[in-house]
């Protein structure tokens, strides 16, 4: 059976190596996105299973990029699992944003880690 694909668009080293790391656990083949304007013609040439965005970025703004891959037809159906950055860092604004792009679900930093699956099983869920 062919392992599903993730893609991973973080820009901190630490949380998103770590995030892979958990992904390739749980048998999933994994392609870092570093550049989120790069997130919708990665998902179109990958076709992934999910996509999961770090929503804390100092040069780009990711939650543009979730709202371009959920606009277009081609990806739209992809699930997004947005992660926000964890106190006083995960702004209202933010959280309102990502889920106005289009993220399936948003969570923090410290719970995406520790259940992983949980929040892949619900992500995944057909509607």
């Amino acid at each position: 059976m062919t392992q599903p694909l993730a893609l991973v668009v973080y820009e901190k080293l630490l949380p998103g190596t770590q995030l892979i790391n958990r992904l390739q656990d749980l048998n999933y083949r994994v392609r870092a996105v570093t550049d989120p304007n790069t997130l919708l013609a990665c998902a179109q040439q990958e076709k992934p299973m999910l996509v999961l965005a770090d929503l804390e970025s100092t040069r780009n703004d990711v939650c543009k990029a979730i709202s371009q891959l959920k606009q277009d037809p081609s990806t739209q159906h992809i699930p997004v699992i947005a992660i926000a950055p964890e106190g006083a860092k995960a702004s209202k604004a933010l959280l309102t944003s990502a889920t106005a792009a289009g993220a399936t679900l948003v969570a923090g930093e410290t719970a995406i880690l520790s259940h992983l699956s949980q929040f892949l099983d619900q992500a995944l869920q057909i509607e």
